[in-house]
């Protein structure tokens, strides 16, 4: 099975330092849907991880977290492509719960549910602690570029083997040749 797992805010669609609380904040970076098209369309199935403490700190509900995510689905089915699942932990990194990115719960879970080793698994994030949850159970950590607007790859400490993006649809053309 080809596999690959994607962040949802800063990789799909526009992060906020305010968090995305409502189905309205919701934005897709340009050419974010069209990429999960095409890996779609290669034979990916299509996984989102997402860390959503917004819930755990009382920002928004469940209610309002599965709309934004039904925003999601509707604009990538739209654009001829399909997120197979959506995992997320709403705790707050106070929680030190094992499904946080960057610890390997959430990923851990996927490999479950899909049975299916994620070793290996291209896994693309904006954030040190995506890459840091990808090399954790050797999946392939992948940068881009978009949401911490570069930040990340400044900071430095990425973990070894990280490829590096501009975006998720330079992600994307790599991937599906």
């Amino acid at each position: 099975m080809k596999l690959v797992i994607l962040d949802r805010d800063g990789v799909i669609n526009a992060d906020s330092d305010q968090f995305i609380k409502s189905p309205e904040e919701w934005k897709p970076i340009p050419g974010s849907l069209e990429a999960i098209a095409r890996l779609t369309q290669a034979g990916f199935r299509v996984v989102v991880a997402t860390n959503q403490s917004g819930v755990g700190r009382g920002l928004f509900d469940m209610a309002t977290l599965n709309s934004i995510n039904n925003k999601m689905h509707r604009a990538v089915e739209k654009a001829g492509g399909r997120i197979e699942a959506v995992f997320y932990c709403p705790d707050t990194a106070e929680s030190e719960s094992e499904f946080r990115k960057p610890k390997p719960g959430m990923l851990r879970d996927i490999g479950e549910r899909f049975n299916t080793e994620v070793a290996g698994v291209p896994t693309v994030g904006d954030s040190l602690r995506d890459l840091q949850a990808a090399a954790s159970v050797r999946a392939l950590p992948i940068l881009v570029l978009t949401g911490k607007r570069g930040k990340t790859l400044d900071a430095g400490g990425l973990p070894d083997g990280t490829r590096i993006y501009p975006d998720l649809a330079a992600v994307a053309a790599d991937l599906a040749k």
